[in-house]
C-alpha cells in the first residue's frame, strides 16, 4: 500500500470510473451534497459560506436523494423477499457526522494544511417499520444492539451515495454502516480527485473506526450503546477495497480491532511483503467481475490465493467495474445477499450463514462462490 503513495493511474483509468458512475448516478453525490450541511457530531455548526454552500447543495440534490434512498430500501426488501438469502429485520435510520482528525493533515487547492475532515454517513438499524424508506436522524434501536461495525471505503471519483443499495442491504441486516467521504479521492474533492492520497486512506478508516466506537461508549447520544467494539468489519471497492484491504492485512496500516474484510474489485497488492498472512488474520470475501476493465480480475485471484482462510471468492462472469456493487439487478442482489450472510457469519457468529452464501453465490452464468472457511 505505501507503494501506492505516488502512483497517479492514466487518464484512460478515470474515464472508465467516469463513465461507470454515470450509469449508476441515481443516488451519486446528491445526496451526500445535500447532507453535508448537517451538524457534525462536535456540535459545532459549520460557517456562514459553508451553510449557504450546503443551502443550495440541499436545493439542488434533496429530491433526488431522498427518492434514490427510498428507492434503494424497497428494491433492497424486495431482493430479501424475493431471494430468501436474508431476511430483512431492521428499519434503517441515517445520520452524517463530521469527523475531524487534528493529528493528520490534508492540503486542499490553494489552502493551507488542515486537520482531515471526513464527512461520514451512518446508517444503522432503526425503530420504525421495517419496509420504510432510509429514515434521516431516525431513533435507533438500541434495545436490539449493539450491533457489528462496518466501515466502508469508496472508491476513485465517486462518494459513499454511489454504494448506497448495498449499504443499506447490510444496515438493515443488522449492522452499523460508517461510510467516509476521503477528502482527496472523492467525486467532489476541490480542484478534481487525485490518487495520491491513497496513501492516507487507511489511516482515515482507522480513525472513523476509532469515532464511531468512542461515541457508542458515550451515555449519550445518536451512536450511545449502538456499537458492539469486538464485532469490526472493513469494505471497500475499487480504490477503497485496496484502502480495506491495507487496514486488514497490511503490515504498516494494520488494525487489529478488524475481524473481516468485504474487498469489491479492489484487492491489488504493491507488495506482498507488506502483508500480514497467517493465523488470526480477517476472514475475507473478495468480489470479482471478470470482464473488469479497471481492476483487473487476475489482482483479486492472486491476493485470494495468497489469503488465508477462511476466504470467499464471489467471481461475476462478465460483470465490469462498479456496476455489480451499485447498480440494480440480479449481480447487485448477489453481491448483497452474499456479503450480508458473510458478514451475519464471521461478526454475528451465525453459522448457518455459510448455507445462505452457497446458495446466493452459486448461480449458473451470474455468479459462482469459491469457499474455503
Amino acid at each position: 500500500m505505501r507503494a501506492l503513495s505516488g502512483r497517479v493511474r492514466r487518464p484512460a483509468r478515470r474515464a472508465a470510473v467516469a463513465a461507470c458512475a454515470l450509469a449508476t448516478v441515481v443516488a451519486g453525490g446528491a445526496l451526500a451534497l445535500a447532507l453535508v450541511a448537517r451538524r457534525s457530531d462536535t456540535g459545532q455548526r459549520p460557517g456562514p459560506r459553508a451553510r449557504a454552500h450546503a443551502a443550495a447543495a440541499r436545493a439542488r440534490g434533496a429530491a433526488r436523494a431522498r427518492g434514490a434512498a427510498h428507492g434503494a430500501a424497497a428494491a433492497e426488501g424486495r431482493g430479501a423477499r424475493e431471494g430468501g438469502a436474508h431476511t430483512a429485520t431492521y428499519a434503517v435510520g441515517e445520520r452524517v457526522l463530521t469527523l475531524v482528525e487534528r493529528t493528520r493533515t490534508v492540503t486542499l487547492p490553494g489552502r493551507a494544511p488542515g486537520p482531515r475532515t471526513l464527512v461520514t454517513l451512518v446508517l444503522y438499524p432503526a425503530l420504525g417499520p421495517i419496509r420504510s424508506a432510509v429514515t434521516p436522524d431516525a431513533p435507533p434501536d438500541r434495545g436490539a444492539g449493539p450491533f457489528p461495525l462496518v466501515v466502508f471505503g469508496h472508491g476513485f471519483d465517486t462518494t459513499p451515495a454511489t454504494y448506497v443499495r448495498l449499504l443499506v442491504a447490510w444496515a438493515r441486516a443488522g449492522f452499523v454502516v460508517a461510510a467516509p467521504t476521503f477528502p482527496l479521492t472523492s467525486a467532489g474533492a476541490p480542484g478534481g480527485p487525485r490518487e495520491s492520497d491513497l496513501v492516507n486512506q487507511p489511516g482515515d478508516m482507522s480513525f472513523v473506526i476509532t469515532r464511531i466506537t468512542k461515541l457508542s461508549r458515550r451515555a449519550t447520544g445518536a451512536l450511545s450503546g449502538m456499537i458492539d467494539p469486538g464485532r469490526i468489519a472493513v469494505a471497500g471497492q475499487s480504490d477503497g477495497g485496496e484502502t480495506a484491504l491495507a487496514v486488514a492485512f497490511d503490515r504498516h496500516y494494520l488494525d487489529r480491532r478488524v475481524r473481516a474484510a468485504v474487498l469489491l474489485s479492489g484487492a491489488r497488492v504493491p507488495s506482498v511483503a507488506a502483508l500480514r498472512l497467517g493465523p488470526g488474520e480477517p476472514a475475507l470475501l473478495a468480489a470479482q467481475g471478470t470482464a473488469d476493465p479497471v481492476s483487473p480480475a487476475r489482482y483479486t485471484y492472486a491476493f485470494f490465493a495468497l489469503a488465508r482462510r477462511p476466504k470467499f471468492l464471489l467471481k461475476l462472469p462478465g460483470a465490469g467495474h462498479l456496476a455489480p456493487y451499485t447498480r440494480p439487478g440480479a449481480e447487485l442482489a448477489i453481491v448483497q445477499r452474499v456479503s450480508t450472510a458473510f458478514l451475519l457469519r464471521y461478526l454475528d457468529g451465525r453459522v448457518g450463514a455459510l448455507a445462505r452464501m452457497e446458495r446466493a453465490g452459486d448461480r449458473p452464468g451470474q455468479a459462482q462462490l469459491i469457499a474455503d472457511p
